[in-house]
């Protein structure tokens, strides 16, 4: 009687299994836009800081290269000036990407412009993905 309930039970678990490797590969399984900024302690409080940066870049990313999956790494350099280097989710790394401002700190509307190109470069990414 009990070698029945251990086969069951051994076949519930290979389902199981083979189910949530299923589920792994399929294309909502694929990791989220990850955003890291280095540096950001430097920049100017009013900006919004790091957090404020990531966001403005998920949301135009989300409406100009939607479904396209993305790490993103930013340097904040000094004179407010700051880089980013993008890969794809597939590993294709996009051109180096960077804004400065010359005249005033960078602000929030810096931070729209600046993700606004990324997610440009994003769109044209996904477009020519193989």
């Amino acid at each position: 009687m009990r070698e029945p309930m251990a086969f069951v039970a051994i076949a519930a678990a290979i389902g199981c299994v083979s189910g949530s490797a299923c589920a792994m590969n399929s294309s909502e399984a694929q990791p989220a836009p990850s955003c890291q900024v280095i540096g950001g302690n430097k920049l100017p409080a009013a900006s919004g800081g790091a957090d404020a940066l990531c966001r403005e870049i998920a949301a135009a990313t989300a409406e100009a290269a939607p479904g396209v999956r993305y790490t993103i790494e930013i340097r904040v350099l000094p004179r407010d000036r700051l880089s980013a280097t993008v890969t794809t989710v597939d590993g294709r790394q996009l051109p180096e990407l960077g804004i400065a401002s010359m005249d005033k700190p960078l602000t929030a509307s810096s931070f729209k412009r600046f993700a606004a190109s990324i997610a440009t470069e994003l769109a044209k990414a996904g477009a020519t993905k193989s």
